[in-house]
């Protein structure tokens, strides 16, 4: 249940996220019920938590465990929210895990996830498999691939018997991307100059960027991005993303990034406003793209708060400086409505690995990757 929010209203309730407590706590077997923001998928309470406190609204959360009996909804987070920064109630319920954001506990942006589950499937999100003596070696594999998040292994007695010792290796998003890019007059947008970026390499890339090109067909997915060198450095992050194509002028799909999945052939065309390009792999991307300032773009969403500041490159310090903030929007004084003026928005979206879907399934085992625990790496 996606929701979206008037400006003045999600700014209202994001900043009571910076003055609450912490509370590490979990509440067994009670619903804080109603006003949910989203609902997610999340192998247990202990990850929901981190899911809520990575959604930039997020306050609090209930979680639908296993053992739940009324209906099908196992393996449901509720990420939630209210104008007071408390639930509106709390009533008991078997089989729901109730807690708070961690938001106030000033939380690690790359948290280590090294739980197992067993007879727990991670669904979708395949990108690669390989078959594995146990399901240990399936997360070395998973952690030391660079692409992968979480993972899936087909135990020794599972049925069918032809994918028994199955590892599957499975992708989410880690780089920040913004869920509504627009051109907008009197605004300012940009990125934190210290994002996380994946593992590091010592060689650097060299962007390859085709100006003026398109290649059509061959859709993966559709982000939005703020730029041909993020939308680059999208497709360079996804694992089945062979080339990329980024519409910086026409008006029906401008600011739109497609991904692109064929390994076989690709085929181009000349098209002015559109710049295509090949990912890079396995070296240190170029990230300036970070550092360069969009004058008339609007990242209208995903709002932690906003604070009142006299210029955007003060705005982009504040984003550097507060480890929540990934990206902002600055409102300057020629914006059309004086009421949001000098207002510095500061931003920030999900990217620790999620799971598109959790169930039950015997036989198998699931995790994430341990590359946020580098005390465990083996």
């Amino acid at each position: 249940m996606g929701a979206h929010f008037i400006l003045v209203g999600l700014l209202c309730l994001c900043g009571l996220s910076v003055s609450q407590e912490c509370v590490r706590e979990h509440l067994e077997n009670v619903d804080f019920p109603g006003t949910d923001l989203t609902s997610v998928y999340s192998p247990d309470a202990e990850h929901c938590q981190l899911l809520c406190t990575q959604h930039p609204s997020c306050l609090f959360f209930t979680f639908v465990r296993p053992d739940w009996t009324v209906d099908n909804r196992h393996f449901y987070c509720y990420l939630k929210s209210t104008p007071s920064g408390e639930p509106n109630r709390q009533t008991s319920l078997l089989g729901v895990t109730s807690g708070y954001s961690l938001k106030a506990c000033n939380p690690d942006s790359r948290p280590c996830l090294s739980k197992v589950y067993q007879n727990v499937d991670f669904f979708g999100a395949d990108y690669r498999s390989l078959f594995t003596a146990d399901y240990e070696e399936c997360q070395r594999a998973c952690t030391h691939d660079p692409s992968c998040q979480f993972f899936t292994f087909v135990n020794e007695v599972f049925t069918p018997e032809k994918i028994r010792y199955k590892c599957h290796l499975k992708f989410s998003w880690t780089v920040p991307r913004s869920h509504r890019v627009e051109a907008k007059v009197g605004v300012v947008s940009g990125f934190s100059h210290i994002l996380q970026t994946p593992t590091q390499f010592d060689t650097a890339c060299q962007a390859k960027l085709f100006p003026s090109t398109d290649i059509p067909g061959s859709d993966l997915e559709m982000l939005l991005a703020g730029s041909p060198e993020h939308c680059l450095s999208l497709c360079s992050a996804h694992p089945r993303c062979t080339y990329f194509s980024y519409f910086a002028s026409d008006n029906s799909k401008r600011f739109h990034c497609y991904l692109k999945s064929n390994p076989n052939e690709m085929v181009t065309r000349a098209q002015e406003g559109v710049t295509s390009g090949l990912p890079a792999r396995f070296c240190q991307p170029d990230n300036s793209w970070m550092k360069v300032a969009h004058d008339g773009m609007d990242f209208r969403s995903d709002d932690i708060r906003y604070v009142l500041l006299d210029d955007p490159e003060t705005c982009q310090q504040t984003c550097t400086e507060d480890p929540n903030c990934q990206f902002y929007t600055y409102v300057k004084d020629t914006f059309f409505n004086s009421k949001y003026w000098r207002r510095c928005y500061l931003k920030r979206v999900i990217t620790m690995p999620a799971p598109p879907k959790v169930s039950n399934l015997a036989n198998v085992v699931s995790g994430f990757s341990l590359e946020g625990c580098t005390h465990t790496l083996t």
